[in-house]
């Protein structure tokens, strides 16, 4: 039975290397001719990113004296937030978007790389390194570019320029916090604390340090650039993907008072964390669907899959996918993995889908078709270090 406090998705922002709007992402991923991903293997050689597509700043972020102030990330995310706030027709609302919340998932901004070239080829030869590092931190963090950096700009940002001003909440924590977020929104609109709220987060994934931070950790993936499911047996790993990704969620009740017509029901979603020693994300994950099981109809259920590509957590979310026996889509494949965003993301992907009532086509050759109408989609989020998120998205 509908519940007026039911979490809805009534608009889905998305930006990608696919392009920029959900309709665009649904064509993109049901191409006539198979799936191609969008690749850049020429920047950061041999290791390859997926690009964020061009977009029309100008339409969601009409001024140009904002568009220089940010960073490339707080572009890709006040632009997916304004194409949300467009999808749910709520854009230039401003009775309603003074009462919305907001809740943005978020990494640390972005480096100045001048500033570290500069420090780490100037601080070996230095005759006073100590010195030379001080001198060089004071005068090149200057407090603007600090400001800059700042994930909860982001959300200033979207406040600025979409006019947003409810309750401001801001989560950082790679994957688990996107999962988090998008939680908490659905937890404060079922209590009666919120009627609607913007919610999601972005990631620049075409920068030098971030490519160097995940290389380092011995987490990326090489050429061949393979699959997530193909690549497992040679190694695996990730290939990071730039994405901005906001969700418009609210209650039932409130979108049927404005007229809204929904893509989805987010019907529950669960988050957790362990220590990953072999078995306890697997744990996690089975305790979540037990949780969430009296809202599952099996007979038309997919499954939309964050596997990161990381060899040991990817593996442990297959094994635990084929014993559920649905089909699986890993959307890393064609997005690339976003970290914070990620969730958001892969909450519309599954939106969109029950709302056209199939799964988009395999994305490789592991993953199967369907044939039976999309009614239901689990959509999980294992982080590639920490985390683990299922949530079930049923059809409106």
């Amino acid at each position: 039975m509908a519940h007026e406090r039911d979490a809805l998705i009534t608009g889905i922002g998305l930006v990608s290397c696919l392009g920029s709007g959900a309709e665009a992402h649904w064509d993109a991923l049901n191409p006539a001719g198979g799936f191609t991903p969008a690749l850049d293997t020429e920047s950061f050689p041999p290791l390859a990113v997926h690009p964020v597509a061009p977009m029309e700043l100008d339409k969601q972020i009409p001024k140009r004296g904002d568009q220089r102030q940010m960073e490339p990330w707080q572009r890709i995310g006040v632009f997916a937030a304004g194409l949300a706030l467009d999808s749910a027709g709520v854009k230039g609302n401003a009775d309603l978007l003074s009462r919305a919340d907001l809740i943005v998932c978020a990494g640390g901004g972005e480096r100045d790389t001048a500033v570290d070239e500069t420090i780490l080829s100037g601080y070996p030869k230095a005759p006073d390194p100590d010195a030379f590092l001080n001198q060089h931190l004071l005068g090149g963090l200057r407090p603007t570019l600090f400001l800059a950096q700042l994930s909860n700009l982001l959300a200033g940002n979207i406040s600025i320029v979409h006019g947003v001003t409810g309750s401001s909440r801001t989560f950082m924590g790679e994957e688990a916090s996107g999962a988090d977020a998008v939680r908490i929104a659905c937890a404060r609109i079922a209590a009666g604390q919120a009627d609607i709220t913007l919610v999601g987060g972005s990631y620049n994934a075409q920068r030098p340090e971030v490519i160097l931070h995940y290389e380092m950790g011995g987490l990326q993936r090489r050429a061949p650039f393979t699959g997530i499911w193909a690549r497992q047996d040679d190694g695996g790993g990730m290939l990071l993907g730039s994405v901005g990704a906001f969700l418009v969620i609210e209650s039932r009740a409130h979108a049927a008072a404005r007229g809204a017509t929904p893509f989805a029901h987010i019907a529950a979603i669960r988050t957790d964390r362990c220590r990953r020693e072999p078995g306890q994300a697997t744990a996690n994950a089975r305790t979540q669907l037990g949780s969430m099981a009296a809202h599952i109809d099996p007979r038309g259920v997919g499954v939309i899959s964050g596997a990161s590509g990381v060899a040991s957590i990817t593996a442990e979310e297959r094994a635990f996918l084929d014993t559920l026996g649905h089909p699986v889509r890993a959307t890393a494949t064609a997005l690339g993995h976003s970290l914070e965003p990620s969730m958001p993301a892969k909450l519309g992907l599954a939106a969109m889908s029950v709302r056209h009532g199939r799964l988009f086509g395999p994305l490789e050759a592991a993953e199967q078709a369907m044939a039976a109408p999309l009614t239901q989609a689990l959509v999980t989020g294992w982080g590639h270090w920490r985390g683990e998120a299922l949530a079930l998205v049923t059809a409106a």
